[in-house]
């Protein structure tokens, strides 16, 4: 396989942060892969909570068949999503990993829902293009 090609198939199964932020309502399905705390301590709002290791034995009851499913964990120090994308393609999902994980999402500046309500922190100038 040359350089391209392994950039373009790569390309197909990863999703930035913004595009997720920006995705038409309903078209996709965005899963939060961690444990329970984690999904406690904050999530994106309207996420799927599936930890990975319950992916096989949930998902075919949860997610409808054919849907464009999008998994994150924490962050890119954590290969948890990359576990999780594995589980949904093993079950024929077509599933993105979310680059950067819900760790870039709040450093983008994008809402985050808990128990509480929802909130939101200033975007980080090094890793946005907010202003």
């Amino acid at each position: 396989m040359s350089a391209s090609e392994y950039f373009r198939a790569k390309l197909q199964f990863e999703i930035d942060v913004m595009d997720v932020a920006h995705a038409a309502p309903g078209s996709l399905v965005v899963v939060d892969t961690r444990r329970q705390s984690s999904w406690d301590h904050g999530h994106i709002p309207g996420a799927v909570h599936i930890p990975t290791a319950h992916i096989p034995a949930v998902t075919p009851d949860m997610i409808p068949t054919g849907s464009q499913v999008v998994v994150y964990s924490w962050g890119p120090g954590c290969n948890g999503s990359t576990f999780a994308a594995l589980a949904f393609a093993e079950l024929g999902y077509s599933v993105k990993e979310m680059m950067g994980g819900i760790e870039y999402w709040i450093r983008n500046g994008l809402p985050v829902e808990t128990s509480s309500g929802m909130s939101s922190q200033k975007p980080d100038p090094l890793v946005t293009a907010h202003t």
